[in-house]
């Protein structure tokens, strides 16, 4: 099992001051649910999760075993 990584405080606070331009006061009085949602907004957004029917088609095209 792995240590857990420290949380990236130098990032989100670039991200924050630098690029959502938060005052200080702003950026520490944020929930960290604010500020998950302020990133993520930032972000480019997800694909869609596969189907079952687009899964079993790669399952079929690629399957693990030859044969």
């Amino acid at each position: 099992m792995s240590a857990p990584r420290a949380f990236p405080w130098a990032q989100v606070m670039g991200i924050g001051f630098g690029l959502l331009r938060l005052s200080p006061d702003a950026f520490w009085r944020l929930t960290p649910r604010e500020l998950a949602s302020a990133i993520a907004m930032l972000a480019p957004p997800r694909p869609p999760a596969l189907g079952r029917g687009d899964l079993q088609a790669l399952m079929t095209r690629f399957p693990d075993r030859a044969g």
